[in-house]
């Protein structure tokens, strides 16, 4: 076997490392006022370092009144008091550092919170003065100005304006909270470049970028209409809103304040927008670096649909000289063992709608193809996203009541869509407690029974749990990993199984059927599950190198 390749000493090691994203109010809480915060993120890091992950990425811990799950931010260069001081904020990512474990932040540059002092003094100043142009401000359509100034929607459920008392309508593409600043404003340009030197400066290692591709909107006069995304989506960076050419311009500014420290900052783009060749042009060493591609996050459990992800995304990926991404779960999409169980035609916001009757997931079911998910994707080059608590095989918490949501799509959607607050759910740490050892007393959202055989505690001298087989996979991934991004498709004649190698002799093998298949030739040396004599089990990955 090769030697491991040290992730930590080199400095391009966001191509191949392992990030696990915490959410940080869902993590551990150290004071017991329910909501997680640095203090009890620094108390894991241990925990982090022996599952063998290079780098952990926060998400928002500034300043919010949480209308967004702290994506609506009142000041992007403090802490939340809920969640510490800036001088937690020091002492985590100096003991991550000790630990061997890079540091990611979130930046969100589309919005702020509607309570930022920035916005209070635009409705303060009235219409047409400059504390109002750092934001979208227009004159409503119709006679009286009564209707929308333009048919954008919101991503968490109707119109993207809101009006406000003089008359004039602001722009959110998110919640009413969560007003859109107007990058056509070098104050605000100016402004986030010294918020990024700001965080480097306390010795973050990268930023992963909310909604990167919304940035540059077209705001000339008349306003355009927003296209039908699934009927006539622009692929030439015309579209009003979102992916347009003048955001690149944004990030090349960007990367010069990367590259103005030693070793350089990392980031990585987050855009939702349907995954197509022009995705990857934020990968380019000349802005962000990397882009997560969700395609296979979106994609559904089968041979075809993966291996078709797999096959585009390399393919895209070639020539742009960036890094590959890989995710299956995060804080805004359900759990991935459960999204791979829901029976064929049922969408996630279907399973979770609250009208009709919920399908009722199998968990055998949603724990193989989980791990057989997870093993795959390990196995892809590049770099890795985890989700916090996917290595303890945590499932959706789907069962929330109506009086317990916390997440703005559940009134933005006409109280359908239960939203995400199924994913954030505190982690449980020990079998018993007020909060699963999450914290000293209850979390802020509430916890389900059968958490406590998912803790920690439960699974930590389990060889058969989720959690071992995590810390295995990691382990052999860090000796294993070549940095390439070759993948060799290895024939088969079988439809269900997917068989691929790495140019080092690695091979993955997938069964997505239900049956079990012939093992493989090779020392096999990581299966997803226990295998059955020369049997590969149905719904299993396996890892074998040549012997």
């Amino acid at each position: 076997m090769p030697e491991p390749h040290i992730v930590a000493a080199d400095p391009a090691w966001w191509r191949t490392a392992v990030v696990y994203q915490v959410y940080p109010r869902s993590f551990a809480d150290s004071d017991g006022d329910g909501i997680g915060d640095l203090a009890g993120v620094r108390s894991r890091l241990g925990y982090l370092a022996d599952l063998g992950v290079d780098a952990i990425w926060l998400s928002p811990f500034y300043p919010s009144p949480l209308a967004d799950g702290g994506y609506d931010i009142t000041d992007h260069r403090a802490v939340d008091p809920r969640l510490g001081t800036l001088d937690d904020f020091v002492a985590l990512t100096k003991e991550a550092h000790a630990h061997r474990l890079k540091v990611i932040i979130d930046v969100v540059p589309n919005h702020t919170s509607d309570q930022h002092p920035w916005f209070r003094e635009a409705l303060a100043a009235g219409p047409g003065s400059p504390e109002r142009d750092r934001y979208i401000f227009r004159v409503g359509a119709g006679p009286d100005g009564a209707e929308p100034p333009a048919d954008w929607a919101s991503h968490f459920g109707g119109p993207a304006w809101e009006r406000v008392p003089d008359g004039q309508w602001y722009c959110h593409l998110f919640a009413r909270e969560q007003p859109d600043l107007n990058w056509d404003n070098p104050e605000i340009r100016q402004y986030f470049l010294d918020t990024l030197r700001f965080w480097a400066d306390l010795d973050v290692d990268g930023f992963r970028v909310d909604v990167a591709h919304s940035l540059a909107k077209d705001l000339s006069s008349p306003l355009r209409s927003q296209p039908d995304l699934d009927r006539n989506l622009p692929l030439d960076g015309s579209d009003p809103l979102y992916d347009r050419e003048e955001v690149h311009e944004i990030y090349r500014s960007w990367r010069a304040v990367f590259d103005s420290y030693d070793p350089p900052k990392m980031a990585v783009a987050e855009t939702w927008h349907p995954t197509t060749s022009r995705t990857y042009l934020y990968a380019r060493p000349s802005e962000l670096g990397q882009v997560f591609d969700f395609s296979l996050l979106k994609a559904e459990w089968g041979r075809d649909a993966f291996q078709d992800v797999i096959r585009r995304s390399l393919e895209d990926h070639q020539g742009v000289g960036g890094g590959l991404t890989w995710v299956l779960s995060s804080h805004d999409v359900p759990r991935h063992p459960s999204r791979y169980a829901l029976p064929a035609g049922v969408t996630p916001d279907a399973w979770l709608s609250s009208h009709g009757t919920r399908p009722v997931l199998d968990p055998g079911t949603a724990r193989r193809r989980g791990r057989a998910a997870t093993l795959m994707m390990l196995a892809l080059p590049g770099s890795a996203y985890l989700y916090q608590g996917e290595e303890l095989g945590l499932l959706e918490v789907a069962d929330l009541t109506e009086d317990q949501l916390r997440d703005p799509v559940w009134e933005r959607s006409g109280r359908t869509l239960k939203g995400r607050d199924g994913c954030r759910v505190p982690l449980p740490w020990t079998r018993s407690g007020p909060s699963f050892g999450f914290g000293p007393a209850g979390a802020w959202l509430p916890q389900p029974a059968w958490f406590a055989d998912y803790s920690v505690e439960s699974e930590a001298d389990d060889p058969e749990s989720s959690l071992t087989l995590y810390r295995q996979a990691l382990m052999l991934r860090r000796a294993l990993n070549a940095d390439d991004t070759g993948v060799d498709w290895l024939d088969t004649d079988d439809p269900q199984v997917l068989h691929f190698g790495r140019r080092n002799g690695w091979q993955v093998v997938v069964n997505f059927s239900a049956d079990p298949r012939p093992l493989p030739e090779g020392r096999v040396i990581l299966s997803s599950g226990p295998l059955d004599g020369h049997l590969l089990p149905g719904e299993t990955t396996l890892w074998t190198v040549r012997r």
